[in-house]
């Protein structure tokens, strides 16, 4: 742990050995084992990337118990829904936010205790469980992801998930070749998400590597923490090579021991210039949460085809297809959806196991034997993989998928907003911002209302998900049925914002404390 970001925690800077995390995985599974947790329990934690939330999850899963990261960005009636819906038993979480978790499990009819990691280990909710070892098909954790219908989706993620993707990157070999107990990795990205968790963590407790893991994203002292943790590699978003060009060029640009950063999205004007600048290459891939590394693809051997938004060909082990809207193959040069699949006999390997209660949607997502990605991609002749665009009406900000249904139910039920419709915007520093078309209940549709109703939003859902840019319109593009016409407001959006009906409330979304 870096001071930085030791100070911003108010914990302990330093390394952890292996031996002294150990030690202290071991204290917790005893405490959580005289607890009587076991098989079927869930826990929740709200912790960011303290090194406490490896302790947990560690500990609690050689006991056969799951955890369900949360994202600390959420707000009440997103954990309300999250609690509930996942069944959890406990949450430890930050002391500042442990009210209200307490107040939202109550609220969402299930008072799990609520702690912090220096509190003892409570009682489960629902009783003590049996302990066990589990093996590669025990539920090891539940991440939400956004889906594209409401409400995010709870994937059920196994040990072999978790296992398959450390051993994934330990073999990848190529550009992004590990060393055994000699790599060194950077991540700003957040444990509560698969890239951090399943990926940086995995593949280097694999390979006996170190992970230095920060708050989040520090553009200013980016570099400085780099070298300060002698990074032999990093992670990262396409948000991050962006802001990191547009600061002034120094002496220092290569002043690092990097040999890759491996991650997705990075601007494809800026791909050779930042490799050219700082002197190592940046990786494209694609995975989602879904996927985890059983289905990743990686441009990991060269030629990487830089500045065609190429993310490689998928390795052996992978089979892919890339389908039009009537289900058929694509020929080559022509965009269409991903659908993937692990190759030989068991095509969902390394996958999530399912949607949490929904049936019907995991089996939709494998509909016909291929996990349908939502993603739109072409495949040129010489079989490398280009992103296009999203197929899902998803917006993606800053690396955060956001559903635009979830955002519009939220704003619907605010009293000065008769139909609100959400689409994304193209953000040059975030990749998409989200914009709200809003018909209001009645006069008064000014920056004022606007402003308001952002203020609203930050205080219902995580800030990232609050519009961005508000417009008032009389009329929004509707279907036959009355429901929103998807393609259509795409279209609208971007002429309103081409004649500059949008009102600009960026400024105004910024992480609550």
């Amino acid at each position: 742990m870096l001071p930085e970001t030791a100070d911003v925690y108010g914990i302990a800077a330093g390394e952890i050995s292996y031996r002294a995390m150990l030690e202290r995985i071991e204290r917790w599974r005893a405490a959580f084992a005289d607890r009587g947790y076991g098989e079927g329990h869930r826990v929740g934690l709200l912790l960011q990337n303290r090194p406490v939330f490896v302790e947990l999850w560690f500990a609690l899963n050689a006991l056969g118990v799951s955890v369900v990261p949360i994202n600390p960005d959420l707000r009440m009636s997103e954990l309300e829904y999250i609690i509930a819906h996942s069944e959890m038993n406990a949450a430890f979480v930050l002391g500042e936010r442990r009210d209200e978790v307490e107040t939202a499990a109550r609220q969402a009819g299930r008072a799990i205790p609520v702690v912090t990691d220096s509190d003892d280990v409570p009682t489960a909710f629902g009783g003590a469980r049996g302990a066990i070892a589990g093996d590669g098909s025990t539920e090891c954790a539940l991440l939400y992801t956004s889906g594209t219908t409401g409400q995010p989706k709870g994937c059920v993620l196994t040990n072999t998930y978790f296992l398959h993707s450390g051993n994934w990157y330990r073999d990848a070999g190529g550009l992004i070749g590990l060393k055994p107990d000699r790599e060194r990795m950077i991540t700003p990205l957040p444990l509560f998400h698969m890239n951090a968790m399943a990926v940086s963590l995995m593949a280097m407790v694999s390979v006996g590597g170190s992970l230095t893991m920060l708050d989040r994203f520090h553009p200013r002292s980016w570099w400085q923490s780099v070298r300060d943790s002698r990074a032999t590699c990093l992670h990262y978003l396409g948000v991050m090579p962006s802001m990191l060009m547009s600061a002034a060029a120094s002496n220092d640009d290569k002043a690092h021991t990097v040999r890759f950063g491996f991650g997705a999205g990075v601007d494809k004007l800026l791909h050779a210039p930042f490799e050219a600048r700082f002197g190592f290459p940046l990786i494209e891939a694609w995975a989602m949460t879904e996927t985890g590394s059983g289905g990743v693809i990686a441009a990991n051997v060269e030629p990487r085809k830089i500045g065609s938004s190429c993310f490689g060909r998928p390795a052996p082990e992978v089979d892919i297809r890339i389908v039009d809207d009537q289900g058929a193959d694509a020929p080559v040069g022509m965009p269409g959806e991903l659908l993937v699949r692990r190759a030989g006999a068991d095509p969902r390997y390394g996958f999530f196991r399912g949607y949490l209660k929904n049936p019907e949607a995991t089996e939709e997502a494998w509909d016909g034997g291929w996990l349908h990605t939502g993603d739109i991609v072409s495949r040129d002749a010489d079989g490398d993989l280009h992103f296009v665009d999203r197929k899902k009406n998803v917006i993606r900000r800053s690396g955060e998928n956001i559903a635009a249904v979830e955002v519009e139910s939220v704003l619907n039920r605010h009293p000065a907003i008769r139909q609100a419709a959400v689409a994304a915007t193209p953000d040059q520093v975030r990749g998409d911002e989200v914009a709200a078309v809003i018909i209001a209940e009645q006069g008064g549709a000014d920056r004022a209302l606007a402003e308001a109703i952002v203020r609203w939003s930050l205080e219902q859902m995580a800030y990232y998900k609050a519009p961005g840019w508000i417009c008032f319109v009389d009329r929004l593009p509707l279907t036959a049925t009355e429901k929103i016409q998807r393609g259509g407001l795409k279209d609208f959006v971007a002429k309103l914002m081409h004649d500059g009906a949008f009102f600009d409330l960026r400024e105004l979304k910024r992480r609550q404390v």
